[in-house]
């Protein structure tokens, strides 16, 4: 079996000598190959990695004409000969020391290895409170976003292994962000395995985060969503809650003005019909491809979703009254909230 290591790089030049001797050392067991695919830097990395050629099996690619960290990975996937790519980094946060393990776990059957900072063992170095936050809340927003790969606790890696068959003929985006999160969403696979590591001190280079950066991968989750049909999934559970409104305030008129009924009291059953008129068109259409519960738990279910989405809506609503905000402006917030909380529970919950 050979390991081919994928390695986007830019500015890296002073990282290379060190990082192409520890993966040497980590690799001696196997054979592999190590792919630079440099976007021609200023400092010439390209230059010093072909020069390193000559004491390792090293493939460089300088490109002039595109740049971006997913098509560097996705033009290194192209020239690689492996049966096993890794994606790496260059500033040696990425331990090669870690390789080993990820290629044994894909021996070991898993389709896709990461490295993972976010399962029991894994860890991050000194990072500011800031820093954690938005990682965090960068892998928050992609589980909920992305129901596929809720169950991978670091889905925005950039360290990880994979059987060449999971991208081979799969059309991947080189304009997204997080190249891991495009493979876990299009890509063929059964089983992925995190391995915890230590995501390290960068020695040399530059960081990748800025603001340009979080605005691409909310970008691409958005593209990803699209892809997944997820944004037609929300267009349709909102089509479906219109629905609801006009069975909710037309059985209330006719509790009240042909039946006679209390106005408080027929509220109750014209609201139990809307929700049992969701229920319905939601498992039929919106989420129609998901049933994979019994009938009685996706209802009840339905039920406790819109009860907690009531009971947010009114939460927001007082509080936002409470601290003078406009009632009106106060309830608009106070429904966003609600219809995005009964989205993701019956998403997650319900027909999860």
């Amino acid at each position: 079996m050979k390991v081919s290591v994928i390695i986007p790089t830019y500015n890296e030049r002073e990282n290379l000598e060190e990082l192409f001797e520890r993966i040497n050392s980590a690799l001696r067991d196997y054979d592999y190959e190590i792919i630079v695919v440099d976007d021609d830097s200023p400092d010439r990395t390209w230059e010093f990695a072909q020069k390193l050629s000559e004491r390792y099996p090293l493939k460089v690619i300088r490109r002039t004409d595109e740049k971006g960290l997913s098509s560097a990975v996705i033009r290194g996937f192209k020239e690689a000969e492996g049966d096993v790519f890794v994606v790496m980094d260059a500033d040696l946060q990425h331990p090669p020391e870690k390789i080993p393990e990820l290629v044994e776990a894909i021996e070991s059957g898993a389709d896709i290895a990461i490295a993972s900072r976010y399962v029991p063992g894994g860890a991050v170095k000194n990072w500011y409170w800031y820093r954690k936050l938005i990682s965090k809340g960068a892998i928050m927003i992609g589980r909920l976003a992305l129901p596929k790969i809720r169950d991978v606790k670091d889905p925005v890696s950039g360290f990880f292994a994979l059987k060449r068959e999971v991208v081979e003929g799969t059309e991947l985006n080189p304009i997204g962000f997080k190249i891991l999160m495009e493979i876990l969403i299009k890509g063929r696979y059964n089983k992925v395995v995190e391995v915890p590591f230590t995501f390290g001190l960068r020695k040399a280079g530059e960081s990748k985060l800025s603001g340009k950066t979080m605005v691409s991968y909310l970008k691409h989750v958005y593209r990803l969503m699209r892809w997944e049909g997820e944004l037609d999934r929300i267009i349709k559970f909102t089509l479906v809650g219109l629905s609801g409104v006009l069975v909710n305030e037309g059985f209330l008129w006719a509790f009240v003005n042909f039946l006679g009924w209390d106005k408080i009291l027929a509220n109750i059953p014209a609201t139990e019909l809307a929700i049992l008129n969701n229920f319905t068109w939601n498992d039929l259409w919106t989420f129609k491809d998901l049933k994979r519960k019994p009938l009685l738990r996706r209802l009840l279910n339905f039920h406790i979703a819109a009860l907690t989405g009531a009971v947010v809506q009114w939460v927001i609503y007082a509080g936002l009254v409470y601290i003078g905000l406009h009632y009106l402006i106060s309830n608009l917030v106070g429904i966003v909230v609600s219809f995005t909380v009964r989205f993701l529970v019956n998403r997650h919950v319900t027909w999860g």
